[in-house]
């Protein structure tokens, strides 16, 4: 794909991508914004439209949810990092899914909003 965008820029004489929006990254810098990720991304299937409720979040194939909030021994994901800041799966399911429909809306007006 790079080659190829660097092909239709310099024959159509433009820049930039040409299918999606550019990857934008955000340096971590503290352990509050950590948390914080870890439900915007959590929370993504949902706000997003994939799955229509909370119930279907919970057991969206495609999210690591499921491993965060029930006692899942055979996952893949190290929650260690995560779970320290909570006392029990419990504590975050309700720390993910009480900002569910307050990201949901926001996703809907992310488009007017500016950088």
């Amino acid at each position: 794909m790079n080659s190829y965008t660097k092909y239709f820029n310099l024959k159509n004489n433009r820049t930039g991508a040409l299918f999606l929006d550019e990857f934008k990254n955000v340096l971590v810098g503290r352990e509050e914004q950590l948390i914080h990720l870890s439900r915007y991304i959590h929370l993504n299937p949902y706000s997003s439209g994939i799955v229509q409720n909370l119930e279907g979040l919970e057991k969206y194939e495609w999210s690591s949810l499921d491993e965060y909030i029930h006692a899942t021994e055979n996952g893949i994901c190290d929650k260690e990092i995560i779970m320290n800041y909570f006392k029990t799966k419990e504590s975050y399911k309700k720390f993910v899914l009480n900002n569910a429909d307050y990201q949901r809306e926001l996703k809907k007006i992310e488009h007017a909003i500016l950088e």
